[in-house]
């Protein structure tokens, strides 16, 4: 955040901002490797510390997938979505931290994160459903309202990369922005109880971060399913007749 003391900004200088959040993803890179290393450098039948808080994080990610594609692919796509969220879940906590800033609360991390999910489900549904069929279902189930159906379709699909970005960096610049004003009122009593609230925004930001991969992977690549719930009005005006 620009206009805020860091360890790093004063290390590489405050002004040079694009230096320092670049220094604060490293950091960010380096905790989440050493989590990794601390979980896997002694695997046990029996997990303990590490290596239990991961499995339970890991159990906890396929859980929530199960619920919107089915255990199988949850699983298939639990390396990206646990990658994902543990990335998003230290960079929204270290900004917590007096002296460092989230990453996450610029835009130019927050974007190519949601541009990379963009582009990896559109490409996961295409692989699985090849390019015809794929974007046939934008057309909708109603061949009739085809033509109007598509380009909504595309730009809800454009949307996402919109909605993605710019939710976890509004939210955690306005974190950021609300603890800094604490600090600079009251530095030794205010901001205790807002670092729980602060504590608990990271973490629902980062699950709604996961739980829209899950569901726009879901969209992408059960297709077949998702045509078969949809109802047509036709044959139910029909039916009903």
């Amino acid at each position: 955040m620009e206009g805020v003391f860091t360890y790093l900004g004063g290390i590489f200088g405050e002004h040079n901002h694009s230096v320092v959040l670049v220094a604060h993803l490293l950091l960010v890179s380096v905790i989440v490797l050493l989590i990794a290393k601390m979980a896997t450098k002694s695997l046990r039948a029996v997990p303990n510390g590490t290596q239990n808080v991961m499995e339970a994080y890991l159990g906890g990610v396929i859980a929530m997938g199960k619920d919107v594609i089915g255990e199988e692919l949850a699983r298939k796509y639990l390396p990206l979505v646990a990658a994902v969220g543990l990335f998003i879940f230290v960079s929204n906590v270290i900004g917590i931290i007096p002296g460092f800033e989230s990453p996450t609360s610029n835009i130019n991390v927050t974007l190519p994160l949601a541009l990379m999910v963009f582009f990896y489900y559109n490409y996961e549904g295409i692989r699985e459903n090849g390019v015809v069929h794929y974007f046939a279902h934008f057309a909708g189930p109603v061949k009739v309202l085809a033509p109007l159906m598509f380009p909504i379709e595309i730009v809800s699909h454009i949307s996402r990369i919109i909605s993605l970005s710019f939710r976890l960096f509004g939210n955690i610049k306005g974190d950021d922005l609300f603890l800094w004003v604490l600090l600079m009122l009251v530095p030794f009593i205010a901001p205790l109880p807002a670092y729980l609230l602060l504590s608990f925004s990271a973490l629902l930001q980062t699950f709604v971060f996961m739980i829209l991969i899950y569901v726009y992977l879901a969209g992408a690549v059960a297709i077949d399913e998702e045509h078969e719930k949809a109802p047509d009005p036709v044959i139910d005006t029909m039916g009903a007749v």
